[in-house]
């Protein structure tokens, strides 16, 4: 068996090993686009996508949504899971897929410990490859989220009694600055998200994200946006949130309206992103995802060049690939 064959074999197994198979995913997720809609997808970079393998049901593997995207002329995915780095995949389906954009990242919830882990971060950096771009602060395990929705889970915090960053993070956030990629604010609060602005600009990071600023608990106000930008940092806005509610595979949250999202998005589109953060069961996929968002910044008046910069030409230069 020659190398490339076993690499193959390899990323079979691994992303069949989710809560369903990768052919069911194949069967769910196929999707085609007309020469119109590639125009619009083409060079476009996705910074949050969930996949499996995962601890939860997901629309599709890393490979399938990696495989579509690139079919639909995009040129790059970063994936995301709360429990697992994935990096190191992204490396198996680069093999695969040689001339796509393939990237992982790593969250700091409790699989990685019971508290910010900056030797998994520095792992996760000094992997193979060097496709982790980003380090998530904690997300399912943010006090804000756990506390704010009443969940029975373990708390990983940012900040300690007084409210000062502890000192794990701020160390990772200098290991990020080290290595010119992403720091995320994950699902923290408001107060925690522009104390770590505040902190990056402080320890030189020039990528410090705002994680979906217009999702759910964690929207972020015009001027608390202006507050991250001011700072130097960045704001990620996730077109999910025009895509769950009722009737919907996520039908437990208030869909915002494609009006909000792009008059949140017109705050700062120099600093800002689009991402999708899809991938969920009985959602649409990431790619289709990408390009209803890039559709409704058409309707409401965004030009080509912006629609270009916020879902193209800015996720770039977050991951690297100026």
């Amino acid at each position: 068996m020659d190398r490339k064959t076993f690499l193959q074999a390899a990323l079979s197994v691994a992303v069949t090993g989710g809560l369903v198979t990768n052919q069911a995913h194949a069967e769910k997720t196929t999707v085609s686009f007309g020469a119109a809609d590639r125009k619009l997808l083409t060079g476009t970079i996705d910074l949050h996508i969930h996949a499996a393998p995962d601890t939860k049901a997901r629309l599709g593997s890393e490979l399938d949504f990696a495989r579509q995207a690139k079919e639909a002329g995009m040129r790059g995915v970063m994936f995301k899971s709360n429990d697992f780095a994935c990096h190191d995949r992204a490396y198996l389906i680069r093999e695969m897929l040689p001339d796509f954009e393939t990237f992982g990242s790593i969250c700091m919830n409790d699989v990685v410990g019971d508290k910010v882990n900056v030797v998994a971060a520095r792992k996760a950096l000094n992997t193979t490859g060097n496709l982790c771009r980003c380090i998530w602060m904690p997300t399912q395990n943010a006090r804000y989220q756990v506390q704010t929705f009443r969940q029975k889970q373990s708390i990983i915090d940012v900040t300690d009694a007084s409210g000062k960053l502890l000192p794990e993070v701020v160390a990772v956030m200098e290991l990020c600055a080290e290595h010119d990629i992403i720091f995320a604010s994950g699902h923290s609060s408001s107060e925690e998200t522009l104390l770590m602005a505040k902190e990056a600009k402080a320890v030189g990071l020039k990528k410090f994200v705002a994680t979906h600023v217009n999702s759910s608990i964690w929207t972020l106000t015009p001027r608390q946006i202006e507050t991250v930008v001011d700072a130097g940092g960045w704001v990620e806005l996730s077109f999910l949130t025009n895509l769950w509610g009722p009737g919907t595979g996520l039908p437990d949250y208030e869909r915002l309206s494609d009006k909000a999202f792009c008059e949140l998005l017109s705050v700062a589109p120099e600093k800002s992103f689009v991402s999708t953060d899809l991938g969920q069961v009985a959602m649409p996929s990431p790619v289709e995802g990408m390009l209803a968002a890039i559709k409704a910044m058409e309707v409401y008046g965004f030009d080509t060049a912006t629609i270009k910069r916020v879902t193209a030409d800015n996720p770039a230069h977050l991951v690297g690939l100026e």
